[in-house]
């Protein structure tokens, strides 16, 4: 069943959404190695050590880490990663056939 959207415009738009992703994660592990450095401050109290590390978990999902033991992906690029991996590859290969064609068919 063809589709009224066009995938191959989504994937343009996750291809720069990842480049702004990739852009932004090196400043979020600067800040998670700022954030592992501050829990370690001296007489740190428990409940300020708890709030640290929930943003260091938090940092390591986002930008991909190590979460109690497990190396864990990105959750921003598993996210752009999940909206590419469901477009309709048939329905994508046909639109790329058009576009070479230069029949591309008026989406709604």
């Amino acid at each position: 069943m063809p589709i009224k959207w066009s995938g191959l415009r989504v994937i343009e738009a996750m291809d720069m959404a990842e480049e702004y992703v990739n852009q932004a994660i090196e400043p979020l592990e600067q800040a998670l190695l700022v954030a592992e450095e501050a829990v370690n401050i001296p007489n740190l109290p428990d409940y300020m050590k708890d709030r640290v590390n929930r943003l260091i978990d938090e940092l390591k999902r986002l930008t991909g880490g190590i979460i109690y033991g497990q190396q864990m992906p990105s959750r921003l690029i598993a996210s752009i990663d999940s909206i590419r991996d469901n477009i309709p590859k048939e329905a994508l290969e046909v639109e790329r056939a058009r576009a070479r064609e230069g029949t591309q068919p008026v989406l709604v």
